[in-house]
């Protein structure tokens, strides 16, 4: 279970009355794991541009998620790979998302707390939307590659009447050059393949002699070759599919093969040389990224709990994660913990959507007492 629930409620002196209640209400009936989450004093600025920035970080946080999941689907794609085993290379200051999250301390030296809140919240907007800019160009970069390689591979993975034939056909299987003669490429079920050998000579009165060859067979049937005048093949090809027979529009280029084999060669080896420095990157501004988005969710909460609670600045943010089976019981447990707070929110929490400038949540998002959610699971599900 990788959602937690990130609150806050009015402080008293020490703080350490609101954890204890906290743990009371809920670790004793496993309803949830809890965690202190320390938000520093931070500059409160005005009441304008605390609504102001309510909304501004509201939609932040959204960008930000997104760009998490972003990256964790090009780490994804790349890894081909286990969701546990991409889930390990997702990490945030070199540990894993919940140890980060749940021991969680502000950044002094990325956002001195000496800043303002609009600028520590530019700040972390221009950095995630760098991250999002060199994620798309380097994705393209390397998308368009594994896009091109892989539809090579699919050509040399289909069945006889579609795939290449670069590996397959060589000089030898055709005659070349021949101002009367022409080497035709047949698929022939492999049902028919008695058939083919009985009747091939006679579908025309200008099929050289045994001159059929099986070049290639799968699971479905065989490839064969045949040699005739060219002024055959019209009718050759008409007669042939009343057998079940079909020819393949091919024409032998050696060069136009060999440009085929250079171009898979070229496109695996240029893969293979992004991959490392690609998967690097990723991980790299995944961890910032991560860092970032924390970072706005926690001034988030300080926003908002000002908002709600008045100055002088004096609230406890807490983390928790709820036990998946007792979710709704810890909802009503909250709900009747934090009811004094906002009598109107917690007696419309179910049927109705609360306005409150600066407030940009419905109803299923706004409680009596300050809260988001943070969901780790940034991984696509297969």
């Amino acid at each position: 279970m990788a959602e937690f629930w990130l609150i806050s409620a009015p402080g008293d002196k020490s703080n350490q009355q609101q954890w204890e209640r906290m743990n009371t209400v809920t670790t004793k009936a496993n309803l949830s794991s809890n965690f202190k989450f320390t938000i520093p004093d931070l500059k409160v600025g005005t009441l304008d541009a605390l609504v102001s920035l309510s909304d501004e970080l509201g939609k932040l946080d959204t960008f930000a998620e997104s760009v998490l999941k972003k990256i964790a689907h090009s780490m994804s794609d790349m890894m081909e790979d286990s969701e546990d085993k991409v889930q390990e290379n997702l990490l945030a200051n070199g540990v894993d998302l919940v140890t980060y999250l749940t021991r969680f301390q502000w950044d002094m030296a990325k956002y001195p707390i000496q800043q303002s809140l609009h600028t520590l919240s530019e700040v972390m907007s221009k950095q995630i939307t760098q991250i999002d800019t060199d994620l798309k160009a380097r994705s393209v970069a390397y998308s368009n590659i594994k896009a091109n390689l892989q539809s090579l591979e699919r050509k040399a993975m289909g069945n006889l009447l579609t795939r290449t034939l670069t590996d397959i056909v060589n000089k030898n299987d055709f005659v070349l050059d021949s101002e009367y003669l022409t080497t035709l490429l047949v698929v022939v079920p492999k049902a028919n393949y008695v058939t083919w050998q009985k009747t091939y000579e006679s579908l025309s009165d200008l099929v050289v002699p045994r001159s059929t060859k099986k070049i290639m067979e799968d699971s479905e049937g065989g490839l064969f070759t045949v040699t005739l005048f060219k002024k055959a093949v019209d009718e050759f090809k008409a007669k042939a599919r009343e057998h079940k027979f079909a020819v393949r529009e091919f024409n032998f280029n050696e060069k136009e093969l060999q440009s085929e084999k250079e171009e898979m060669t070229r496109l695996t080896a240029d893969k293979k040389q992004q991959y490392g420095p690609l998967l690097r990157w990723l991980k790299v501004n995944f961890s910032e990224a991560f860092i970032a988005w924390i970072h706005v969710k926690a001034l988030r909460v300080f926003v908002e709990s000002v908002l709600r609670y008045g100055l002088p600045v004096n609230f406890q943010a807490l983390l928790l994660q709820p036990n998946k089976k007792s979710m709704k019981r810890l909802r009503d447990v909250l709900n009747a913990l934090y009811k004094h707070l906002d009598g109107v929110a917690a007696a419309s929490v179910a049927d109705a959507v609360v306005d409150i400038p600066g407030l940009s949540v419905g109803n299923q998002d706004y409680y009596s007492y300050v809260y988001f959610k943070i969901d780790l699971n940034l991984i696509d599900q297969k």
